[in-house]
């Protein structure tokens, strides 16, 4: 049996959006520990689960076992490819869940962790990609102040950054505890944050830039059209702004219509609104999902459905 026990959030909210049903064939990017799938399977709908974590999938197969679903393994930026080699058309709902899963958090050997000491690693799939001890190679200072400024909003991110890269040439860093230690002492004492550890925005920047995890999101964004089907459709949870905000324009991209300036009497450009956003402000967790998963604070939920 699995030790991958993940928590999914909002997920009586995600089946109602994505209207879950008999009949209805349904993928999820982000398969997990199998939380959402297993509640669209419930609602009677048929899933496609793709994720790029191998401990997740293992987790995943053990939970659905006998339940009507398939399980592959890759990254949800790939989803028409993958739904192509699955023998899948379009599909009638499309989910994203773009948190990290608690597992994937507390497990100290995946690198995400900055209370214990692991490996400078950051992958969601270890199959593929580079590390960040890779990446710390090849970044210079400037680099990385962009990147913790840009994916992390981190106000200190010059300061952070000069501490890393001079660290890291001299060989100061072995594992993430010593690299969560540099960068809460590379800022003023005074401005730790109250509730969060100093280097948790510093942890999410690395982490997004290794894992390219915006230019996924974007990606997905963009197959939308050849992945839904007319009369689907898709949503996705987001858990900072950066995402929520990516997701919150590119579902209102979808659903503009005409794009011709104000004075033009008549439309010139022909563009018609194919989707319509069924999520004016993001959906989050009630009172008790909290009080059950104090992690679901910051998820944001937002779905558009394809016009018929």
């Amino acid at each position: 049996m699995s030790d991958f026990v993940h928590q999914s959030v909002l997920g009586r909210e995600a089946v109602q959006l994505l209207q879950a049903a008999p009949g209805k064939v349904i993928l999820d990017g982000t398969l997990g520990g199998g939380g959402h799938a297993q509640a669209l399977l419930d609602a009677g709908a048929r899933v496609v689960g793709i994720d790029q974590d191998d401990a997740a999938l293992a987790a995943a197969r053990a939970r659905l076992a006998g339940r009507d679903v398939v399980i592959a393994h890759g990254n949800f930026r790939d989803a028409r490819a993958l739904l192509d080699q699955l023998g899948f058309g379009e599909v009638e709902g499309a989910l994203v869940d773009l948190g990290v899963s608690s597992p994937q958090l507390d497990d100290p050997a995946r690198g995400f962790s900055f209370r214990e000491a692991g490996p400078l690693d950051m992958r969601m799939d270890r199959t593929r990609g580079r590390p960040l001890s890779e990446r710390l190679d090849e970044w210079d200072e400037k680099a990385l102040a962009r990147i913790l400024d840009s994916l992390g909003e981190e106000r200190f991110a010059r300061r952070i950054a000069r501490a890393i890269h001079r660290a890291w040439r001299e060989q100061e860093i072995e594992d993430t505890k010593q690299l969560a230690d540099l960068v809460a002492s590379a800022m003023p004492r005074k401005a730790w944050p109250a509730h969060i550890h100093p280097a948790t925005k510093t942890f999410q920047a690395l982490r997004i830039a290794v894992n390219d995890e915006l230019g996924a999101l974007g990606e997905w964004l963009l197959q939308l059209p050849r992945i839904v089907a007319r009369g689907g459709r898709a949503a996705a949870i987001s858990f900072h702004s950066l995402e929520d905000r990516m997701v919150k324009q590119g579902f209102a991209k979808l659903a503009t219509g005409c794009i011709c300036p104000p004075q033009l009497p008549v439309c010139a450009c022909g563009r018609t609104a194919g989707w319509k956003v069924i999520t004016k402000k993001p959906v989050q967790a009630g009172e008790a999902e909290l009080a059950q998963n104090p992690r679901a604070r910051s998820a944001r939920l937002r779905a558009v459905e394809r016009l018929s």
